[in-house]
Parts: structure tokens; C-alpha cells; sequence
């Protein structure tokens, strides 16, 4: 399934990260997302943006519109050259935080979403996609 409309955004500061979030809310009323959807996507974005800019060293999200077979979704790949997550499994178990915080981060963001895929290797940085869908 091909965008239908996308953009990327550079995330090296907190302001970034705000900018982010009104943009995530912008495109799902745009997309005609309901409060509940909007308030899950956002939550989630902004988790993932902050993981990006603490652990990543910062990053990107692109975000993407998409339709497919009369649905409608949009994906936001966030993307960071940072050191990596050693243990993905253990990264995604709750309580989890090598940080200080609750964590629930990337657990909470998984349940949020309708679709979830991370990447990350020791050294080389780490890739989260999440796709919200609406019918």
C-alpha cells in the first residue's frame, strides 16, 4: 500500500516533539480520525518521539497517510542513529526503563496501535513503525 500523502520531521529538541504531536492530531482530524483514535495515536507518537530524542540522541518520524481496500491509516516511522536497544523483548516488557521512568514507553505505545514493528541493532540505532486505521 503506497501514501498517499507524507512528510518528515527532524526531532533534535523538546519543541520538536510538541511541533510533532500537533502535527499527528492535525493530520487525524484532517483524515477525519474520532477523539479516541486521535488521543491513542498522539500518546503514542509522542512516547516514541521522546524515546528517539533521550536514547536515540534524536532522530526523524515520517509520517505517512495511507488508503487501503476502503480504509484509511496513517503511519509514523520514527527512525534514530542512537546506540541501539541490546534486548528488544526485554525492552518491551512493562516495567522495563533503563531511564527512570515508568516503563511503559514502547509496551504502552504497542497497545495503542493497530499495527507495530521495531527494529533496533547494538551501534547502529533503532526503527519503530506504528500504523492507527479507521474505516
Amino acid at each position: 500500500m503506497n501514501p498517499t500523502r507524507s512528510e518528515t520531521f527532524q526531532l533534535q529538541t523538546s519543541d520538536d516533539v510538541i511541533r510533532m504531536r500537533q502535527m499527528v492530531r492535525v493530520w487525524m482530524v484532517e483524515m477525519k480520525f474520532g477523539l479516541v483514535d486521535q488521543t491513542k495515536m498522539v500518546t503514542a507518537a509522542s512516547e516514541l518521539a521522546r524515546n528517539a530524542l533521550a536514547y536515540g540522541g534524536g532522530g526523524s518520524v515520517c509520517m505517512e497517510a495511507l488508503a487501503d481496500d476502503g480504509r484509511r491509516g496513517l503511519r509514523l516511522v520514527f527512525e534514530d542513529q542512537g546506540p541501539g536497544i541490546a534486548d528488544l523483548e526485554l525492552a518491551l516488557t512493562d516495567g522495563y526503563t533503563t531511564g527512570g521512568g515508568l516503563g511503559l514507553g514502547l509496551s504502552g505505545s504497542k497497545r495503542l496501535v493497530n499495527e507495530f514493528a521495531i527494529w533496533s541493532a547494538v551501534g547502529e540505532g533503532t526503527r519503530v513503525t506504528i500504523v492507527r486505521w479507521t474505516i
